[in-house]
């Protein structure tokens, strides 16, 4: 089983103390969404977790809980989405320099492979041009060079909450020869930074330019870092069709991210948010959340773990690292 942690929100930048107590206790709940009443409780251990993947702008706080991760036995990787935008998308981001740096030091810590950088969602704006993403791509991928070797793009999904919060930037949808043009000028920036680049949920194929479809959940990259294999991992149907991701389970809350961004789908709006950030008890089974009494509690049945392929290679993470 692989743990998505988490599509929904920022465990790491704001909910590194939640996460660590919930792997120390074993288990997590995750109440469902679409049915409020029904609760999921999911093993943590590291018998039934064949890897933990961090979705983050931001793991700075969560730098110093790796060693305890480490230390329990579990393997991870991380989704770095790191874009050049100011505050007029991504208002409670940190500025960027820094957040290259968290990179790089990230990178350093637990090795190239496994921190992929996310450079999504592509938002085309009068500010934000094609030819600002022309020259703005390259800064940061050779920024990058040598910290990943993966960087997966998208383009902005016009969700109807997303398009409530940025009705006032007059931002444009690129059509596929848009796409194709910007996407292939990424593609030979990052080829020379030896960075390999790819789409994210994207129907358009970008294949002619040597652009192949990801997966964010990547049942290639958990095998080598964590040395098994994962054996019957299906492609993860309650995902979008152009989604190439397996099979995992999310233990995030929808409405808990306080990062503000204006094209983010996980967050109705930034008062639920905050109301929830507020009510955020490190201690509790659920994410910004406790039972009210009145739910089913399920526990589904793990997937059975493979043997080893071959012996784990030693952690990535050294502790007196981490202070160096």
């Amino acid at each position: 089983m692989i743990i998505s942690a988490s599509r929904r929100t920022d465990i790491p930048a704001f909910y590194g103390e939640w996460l660590v107590n919930r792997l120390k206790a074993g288990e997590v709940l995750v109440r469902n969404p679409m049915q409020p009443k029904q609760v999921s409780r999911i093993m943590l251990t590291p018998a039934t977790v064949d890897a933990l993947v961090f979705w983050t702008k931001n793991p700075e706080p969560f730098l110093s809980r790796l060693p305890e991760i480490d230390a329990l036995g579990y393997s991870y990787y991380f989704l770095f989405t790191l874009t050049p935008y100011d505050v007029t998308l991504e208002p409670g981001v940190p500025e960027k320099g820094s957040i290259v740096e968290v990179f790089r030091r990230l990178s350093r810590l637990v090795g190239p492979e496994k921190v992929v950088w996310r450079y999504d969602p592509v938002v085309i704006t009068d500010q934000f041009t094609p030819a600002w993403h022309a020259a703005s791509f390259p800064r940061l991928a050779e920024k990058l060079s040598g910290y990943t070797g993966r960087c997966i793009i998208s383009f902005l999904d016009d969700y109807r909450k997303v398009r409530s919060r940025m009705r006032n930037l007059r931002y444009t949808l690129p059509d596929s020869a848009e796409m194709g043009e910007l996407a292939a000028l990424f593609a030979d920036i990052a080829a020379k930074q030896d960075i390999a680049l790819c789409t994210c949920s994207q129907e358009v194929d970008l294949s002619r330019y040597g652009i192949m479809h990801s997966r964010c959940i990547d049942g290639g990259l958990v095998e080598r870092i964590s040395g098994r294999r994962m054996r019957g991992a299906k492609k993860d149907g309650s995902q979008r069709h152009a989604c190439g991701c397996i099979e995992s389970r999310d233990i995030g809350s929808y409405d808990t991210c306080p990062h503000g961004c204006l094209y983010c789908y996980a967050v109705a709006g930034q008062a639920k948010a905050g109301k929830a950030f507020e009510a955020y008890d490190p201690s509790s089974p659920m994410l910004c959340d406790s039972l009210h009494g009145d739910e089913t509690i399920t526990t589904p049945a793990p997937r059975k773990r493979a043997a080893s392929a071959r012996t784990p290679s030693a952690p990535g993470l050294h502790q007196g690292e981490l202070f160096s």
